[in-house]
């Protein structure tokens, strides 16, 4: 009976995962008192910004309000949390800019990919570099590592993967592998930065420690959290070439081995190749640009990889190039965004279960907001390096909730800045805290927007994800409190 049982038991689909999330967030209104702070603003690194006043703390008169199951008038109830979800926000963020991002990107990649000249590009390169990929793992690994750590990469790695994951299955890797180089990487780098503006230079500004402080330490974790990711992905990567089969990815991505046999069999480029790749280098190098000189965000860049699905499909189409005639463009254009319209349903579902717990405006009365005064006065009680590693669990835990780096400091950084100061140790590890804590556990979190953007782009459920990365999570958390804790006894 019980193998029976253990034989047909299989890891809850996404959807149901967030929806026991979101009963138990749900449940906490009947348990957790309401609360409210007031916000202050202030400037860091010359830009004005608002933060939360620590000590403004009130929590809602009568206890506990509950929620209702069904709310009329555009109001949160349970059984309301996903459509307001999707509706939340802006097209600067979650949940409606990102749904908006994920659709687009994904329809301007279909058209393309119609063209095929993607794809007879890169078996070129395999065919010439097949025996090279465990070198190319580490170089993709420490490139989007450092784009992490330099300008906050989240976000805009969405389309990355959607490149990397057919090169990588082609050449024998999994979806895995290119999910650890693309997505794993950046956070591993965001997590680590010297000097990421969206993560550990607010923090820093809030904490009122010099900007670029302490940047031999942090380079030297993200030196040693980049070689260990890239050594760790290099021996994945060589197991599951040598068996594919082990790959908890293998069903998932029979379509892209589907699609790397028909490129095989089209080996040879044809006419008009080389001005599609042309097109497609010059519309990365253009986003890129943008990003870095420009600060585009969702809307630059979802503007950007349209435009350039629009121009490629129209030289294809001026080619012939596999057959595309304006109708297949069109298709192709439906087909690209259905494939990830389930990624983007996860991101409103996620932000559902903010606005169940009240969201994350620090002044409307939430849940979250009493969670964060009770953890400020309960690590009060504890000090030393010991009280380091409790910021560092509880910045784990609430980036479950808040995924957003500045987001996260704007709210945490005024409580455990001079919470710091009580209990012994400096600003600049309660900043180190709070960026690990932060950065580490978005490539596991179901709540953050990238990464189910990225595993919509490989095709791969969160529960299957969640089997693989669980241990590689483990081993960063580890990393993570020695971290803190080396730095707290250093007096970092």
């Amino acid at each position: 009976m019980k193998h029976s049982i253990a034989k047909t038991w299989a890891m809850p689909d996404t959807y149901l995962i967030l929806l026991a999330v979101a009963v138990f967030a749900f449940a906490l209104n009947f348990v957790i008192p309401a609360g409210t702070f007031d916000t202050v603003i202030t400037e860091v690194n010359g830009v004005e910004r608002s933060v939360i006043d620590p000590g403004s703390y009130q929590s809602a008169e009568g206890g506990p309000a509950g929620m209702a199951l069904f709310a009329e008038g555009g109001g949160i109830g349970f059984l309301n949390f996903a459509f307001e979800g999707m509706v939340s926000g802006s097209k600067w963020g979650a949940s409606i800019g990102v749904f908006a991002f994920i659709l687009l990107t994904g329809g301007a990649f279909g058209l393309i990919f119609a063209s095929g000249s993607v794809e007879r590009g890169l078996f070129q390169v395999i065919a010439r570099n097949r025996k090279a990929g465990h070198f190319y793992l580490a170089t993709l690994c420490f490139l989007f590592s450092l784009g992490g750590a330099v300008f906050g990469m989240g976000e805009e790695v969405i389309p990355f993967t959607l490149i990397v994951v057919p090169l990588l299955v082609s050449m024998g890797y999994d979806s895995i592998t290119a999910l650890l180089v693309t997505y794993v990487a950046t956070q591993v780098g965001f997590a680590t930065s010297w000097m990421n503006p969206f993560g550990v230079s607010i923090a820093q500004g809030i904490a009122g420690v010099p900007l670029m402080s302490g940047s031999g330490l942090r380079m030297a974790l993200w030196l040693l959290a980049t070689g260990g990711l890239a050594a760790y992905t290099i021996v994945y990567a060589r197991r599951i070439q040598r068996e594919p089969r082990r790959s908890l990815a293998y069903a998932s991505d029979q379509v892209f081995r589907d699609k790397s046999v028909s490129a095989a069999s089209l080996q040879t480029m044809v006419r008009g190749d080389g001005w599609v790749l042309l097109l497609f280098c010059a519309g990365i190098a253009w986003m890129i640009w943008g990003v870095i000189e420009r600060s585009y965000f969702l809307p630059e860049i979802a503007t950007q990889f349209f435009t350039m699905g629009i121009v490629i499909a129209a030289v294809a189409i001026a080619f012939g190039l596999n057959g595309l005639t304006p109708n297949r463009a069109a298709a192709a254009f439906r087909e690209g965004a259905q494939q990830l319209l389930p990624a983007a349903m996860v991101v409103a579902f996620a932000k559902g279960i903010v606005l169940l717990l009240g969201g994350d405006d620090p002044e409307g009365a939430s849940v979250l907001n009493t969670i964060l005064h009770a953890a400020g006065n309960g690590l009060a009680d504890v000090s030393g390096a010991v009280s380091a590693w409790f910021m560092l669990a509880f910045q784990t835990v609430f980036n479950f909730f808040i995924t957003s780096g500045s987001g996260q400091a704007a709210l945490t950084m005024p409580i455990m800045a001079p919470l710091a100061d009580v209990v012994g140790v400096t600003r600049q590890t309660a900043v180190l805290a709070f960026q690990l804590g932060d950065g580490l556990t978005n490539i596991i979190v179901p709540t953050s927007a990238a990464l189910m953007g990225c595993l919509g782009a490989a095709r791969l459920d969160w529960g299957v994800w969640l089997r693989f990365v669980l241990p590689l999570q483990g081993a960063l958390f580890l990393f993570a409190s020695l971290a803190v804790l080396v730095a707290a006894a250093s007096g970092f």
